[in-house]
């Protein structure tokens, strides 16, 4: 190169000579196309079976998932649980598990079969004509194509496993294993058939469960009614007979325990009275009163001291006296006339002691219905005894049927209706509200708008009543269970089991602890039936192995519709001698909680991909079972006592949970509100790692919000990790291992500091995958992909990275560091962001996609321990402060445009805090500060430096860069120390030039 063609520099297009990212991960991401094209290509390599390669020999953790329901499109909550489950499915496979993940689908029950016969309605036809294997047979097709709607939307989410062999609850070999898990819980004696009040839907013509109920306001008749007072006392109280304790006896036998109830229908029900012997009561007459109220001047009632007042302004009563206090020994003796005594309710009505009455509201009685209601009922079972010593009849009647209407057992009353076949309001209230009226025991009616249980399905109102029902025990000793009770086994087992978090273990610890026995038969015709048969004259269950492992065998043949194909039972009785006319077949079916509960048996206990060595088997293999907060009383719920009642234990190691979606006020989503965020308009949006993102920053533990503005926010966050990943990619083309800094110890401090960072974050990024914290890992790596690279090490050493010479070290160093970067951080994000993160791993490593390779087939990058440096941390923490009011006072300059960029700037730096001045010893503050030169002197500064406050010690005074701007890296410096045969750069850059072969022209 001559001197002539070294004055050239006019011409000189130095941008072609700098290093600067060059990459074609494109800054827009284009999520909704890309992704799509990833999942083929996910596809195309068989990930899933990949994946379980790499997992051969490692230890097991096995999400096991909670089966959704068959039944219409996904909603954000699916979304939010199978993110969830992918998150943690990925991430425990790139810590080092073989982390498999089978969907599965909850197939049967009256949902579905609900759909079938809202069909059969609008045709004119009626379920019941149709043969059962027929309808059920439409019910398995309806169910068939929502799975293979929902698994393709799943799949769109970035959700990774075995979706070509999913499990369902209605596959033949399930069916069969769900029957026989019935069938162990019969040998075992824990299944019985009894009564009891159960939640009713009449539109439906089936019991539910708790968590197929929802409350809604609804409007109820009230009534207040007089139970006369016919038995003061029977036998002795303690020792004491009833005069010699309570002087106004007689009194008491002409008055009358006065009740409230919102279900007048339930009266021909009553039984009993319930009061609390906590509650202050008294005995009250009626002195003033309209002529033609039903509460007649001279009438006495006994009510609660707190609610006298308001029972008598509801029963218009003007005035009234307390006449005497009652105590509540003399109320446990008591026994009242049914109030319709005399027109077939002539059976005594006994006061028990109750914890659940309250002088809340009404009158401090509780009427009783045992058939009508769960409390009443228990009060009623608890005191049976007792009632029978007293000669009580004890048995509870079936005053309703399937259809809402009173039977036999309502004298007076049959036919009339509680609820109509559509869910409307019958007339059941009326004429039992006319009866009490005219039995002169009516006190006062009214009505109530309160929130009242509705089916979720037809979103009608159900009710309460006693039917017969399959049941399995809480409360019987097992010797299998090692005599204990299914209660005492589940409320171990949930000890020993990991909650997160944490709280929900004493929610459904109090959930067992209180529950009553497990209901598990449906009056349906899709599901698994349950598979005895009883004996007719002795009533017991038929146990016989052999019979049983015929119907298991018949089940897996040909499923469930074995049993209603053989309308006698002589397939299964007969070749083991039994004459089929002296068993009854039962026709009732599972409840689908008990289909879901026995999930683990045909899953993790029968595939081999599955099956876990836990550490009561004296292995290290977890089991993860992950829903939605309310499965504490639905999947965790029936998952723990069918595995308890079974096998002793819970079938599952952690549970997680996670809360529900609502929308930005924090309201529950519904279409009339117009207010539901759809995760396919997500996806179509904006892609499905934004969905992602959003679910892995938000606290689960917790509802989440979810919204257009909210979204906004998380489009804004994934755009800046895109940037820095997209920097990172481009910086790394001029990267190559020929060129890599193996010795630390020999970088510069800078490069050292990110190592540091990196060995600090990635034992917390672990930590906090390890412990599904997943806001956590989004957290620490946002603030460090922001804060400390892009807005820090990225833009301190973006000079030398572009600038430097080829021999630079500290440019090989950076790059270095970038590599160790773009490793660990891709890794690290890949379970989060699926598609993005393999995108980027795939444009780093293009030799990735002929090998068939993926980000996801990684382990998380490993961090050396050895690149922990404390002691250089603090001293950068300091260097950073004094950085931090340089950069202030140079915003302040480019905010008064007196500087463009602050290569423009040579500022003077005071330093007054004898720490800071030391730490700065050795640094180059102006390639920190990206400023062209810098002073740094001791001391306090003039007034008019810059200060901020929470770094005090420190003040800067800007003052513009001598010199002239190199050509090439923009830096101020003086001509007089330019290289002659490159005058318009300085020294370094010449140098570049130089190594790169290049001329100045």
């Amino acid at each position: 190169m001559t001197d002539q063609t070294a004055d050239k520099t006019d011409a000189t297009d130095y941008s072609q000579t700098l290093f600067l990212p060059q990459t074609e991960f494109p800054m827009r991401a284009g999520l909704p196309q890309r992704e799509p094209e990833l999942l083929a290509r996910w596809a195309r390599i068989d990930l899933y079976r990949k994946l379980r390669e790499a997992g051969k020999g490692r230890d097991r953790f096995v999400l096991h998932d909670g089966p959704p329901y068959a039944n219409g499109n996904i909603h954000i909550g699916h979304a939010l649980n199978k993110v969830l489950k992918d998150l943690v499915t990925r991430s425990q496979q790139m810590l080092g598990f073989d982390s498999n993940y089978v969907p599965g689908w909850d197939c049967h029950g009256l949902p579905i079969e609900w759909k079938i016969e809202e069909q059969y309605r609008a045709k004119g036809l009626n379920k019941d004509d149709v043969p059962v294997v027929e309808f059920r047979k439409e019910c398995r097709s309806f169910a068939e194509h929502w799975v293979s709607v929902q698994r393709e939307e799943f799949k769109r989410l970035g959700v990774e496993g075995d979706w070509d062999d999913p499990y369902l609850t209605m596959a033949y070999p399930a069916e069969a294993q769900i029957a026989r898990e019935i069938m162990k819980f019969a040998e075992t004696g824990q299944l019985y058939r009894g009564s009891k009040p159960v939640m009713w839907s009449v539109v439906e013509k089936t019991a539910l469960a708790e968590a197929e109920v929802e409350y809604e306001e609804h409007t109820s008749d009230t009534v207040f009614v007089a139970f006369p007072i016919v038995q003061p006392m029977t036998g002795d109280m303690g020792a004491t007979p009833w005069p010699k304790i309570w002087k106004f006896a007689e009194e008491l036998r002409n008055a009358s325990v006065i009740i409230w109830t919102t279900t007048p229908w339930t009266m021909p029900g009553n039984r009993a009275i319930s009061f609390n012997h906590k509650i202050a009561y008294g005995l009250y007459r009626v002195t003033v009163a309209p002529e033609n109220n039903w509460a007649k001047v001279g009438a006495t009632y006994v009510l609660a001291k707190n609610l006298a007042e308001s029972v008598f302004k509801a029963a218009k009563v003007e005035a009234f006296e307390l006449v005497a206090d009652v105590p509540a020994a003399a109320l446990a003796g008591l026994t009242c006339a049914h109030p319709l005594r005399g027109h077939g309710y002539d059976f005594d009505v006994p006061l028990l002691d109750g914890d659940h009455v309250t002088d809340d509201a009404g009158t401090g009685f509780v009427h009783t219905a045992p058939g009508h209601g769960r409390e009443d009922f228990d009060v009623w079972m608890s005191n049976g005894r007792q009632l029978a010593e007293r000669g009580i009849e004890t048995r509870i009647p079936y005053t309703v049927d399937a259809d809402g209407r009173f039977t036999k057992d309502a004298p007076g009353f049959e036919g009339a209706q509680v609820i109509t076949d559509t869910g409307e309001k019958g007339n059941a209230n009326e004429v039992v509200i006319k009866a009490l009226a005219a039995s002169g025991n009516l006190v006062a009616r009214g009505r109530l708008k309160h929130q009242y249980p509705h089916s979720w399905r037809s979103k009608k109102p159900v009710i309460f009543r006693n039917t017969p029902q399959w049941f399995i025990a809480m409360d019987k000793a097992v010797d299998t269970l090692g005599n204990r009770t299914l209660r005492e086994v589940a409320l171990g087992a949930i000890k020993d089991t990991q909650w997160v978090p944490a709280a929900g273990e004493n929610r459904i610890n109090g959930m067992i602890a209180n529950r009553p026995d497990w209901v598990v038969s449906r009056q349906r015709a899709w599901g698994v039936p349950i598979t005895v048969f009883v004996e007719k004259e002795s009533k017991e269950i038929l146990v016989d192995a052999k019979v049983n492992a015929a119907i298991a065998e018949a089940f897996e043949a040909e499923g469930a519709d074995a049993w209603f194909t053989d309308t006698d039972g002589a397939r299964f009785l007969k070749p083991f001698g039994y004459d089929p006319a002296n068993y009854e077949r039962v026709t009732d079916v599972l409840d689908v909680w008990f289909d879901s509960g026995s999930t683990h048996a045909f899953t993790l206990e029968k595939r081999a991909d599955l099956r876990a060595r836990r550490r009561g088997d004296g292995g290290n293999d977890r089991v993860m079972y992950l829903e939605g907060s309310d499965q504490h009383r639905g999947w965790f719920h029936s998952s723990l006592l069918e595995s308890c009642g079974t096998r002793g234990r819970a079938p599952y190691d952690i549970v997680l949970t996670h809360g529900f979606c609502l929308d930005e006020k924090g309201e529950k989503m519904s279409k009339s509100k117009g207010n539901v965020t759809a995760p396919q308009d997500i996806i179509k949006d904006s892609g499905a790692d934004i969905l992602r993102l959003w679910v892995a920053a938000a606290d689960y533990s917790d509802d989440l919000r979810i919204g257009k503005e909210i979204l906004k926010t998380f489009v804004e966050t994934y755009r800046k990790l895109r940037n820095t990943m997209r920097w990172m990619l481009g910086t790394l083309a001029h990267f190559s291992e020929d060129i890599r800094v193996a010795e630390v110890q020999t970088m510069p401090e800078l490069e050292r500091l990110m190592l540091h960072r990196l060995a600090e974050i990635g034992p917390q990024v672990e930590e906090a995958y390890r412990t599904y914290d997943y806001k956590k890992v989004v957290t620490l790596l946002s603030q460090f992909m922001n804060t400390e690279l892009s807005a820090f090490y990225f833009d301190v050493r973006k000079d030398a990275l572009y600038c430097d010479p080829l021999s630079s070290h500290v440019r090989k160093s950076a790059l270095t560091v970038v590599d160790h970067l773009f490793r660990c951080l891709t890794t690290w994000l890949a379970p989060i962001l699926v598609f993005t993160a393999e995108e980027a791993w795939l444009e780093r490593y293009p030799e990735q996609k002929t090998l068939e390779g993926s980000v996801h087939l990684e382990l998380f990058a490993s961090v050396p321990e050895a690149w922990l440096d404390a002691e250089l941390a603090e001293r950068w923490s300091k260097i950073r402060k004094v950085r931090r009011v340089v950069t202030g006072a140079l915003e302040l300059e480019r905010a008064a445009k007196r500087l463009g960029s602050s290569l423009e700037a040579a500022p003077q730096v005071f330093v007054s805090d004898p720490d800071l001045l030391a730490a700065l010893s050795g640094a180059d503050l102006a390639e920190i500060s990206i400023t062209s030169a810098i002073r740094v002197e001791s001391g306090e500064g003039p007034a008019e430096a810059v200060r901020l406050p929470e770094v005090p010690g420190v003040a800067v005074v800007p003052h513009r860069a001598d010199g002239v701007k190199c050509a090439r890296s923009w830096k101020y410096f003086d001509p007089a120390t330019a290289d002659p045969a490159y005058p318009a750069v300085t020294p370094r850059d010449a140098k570049a030039l130089r190594e790169l072969g290049r001329s100045a022209a």
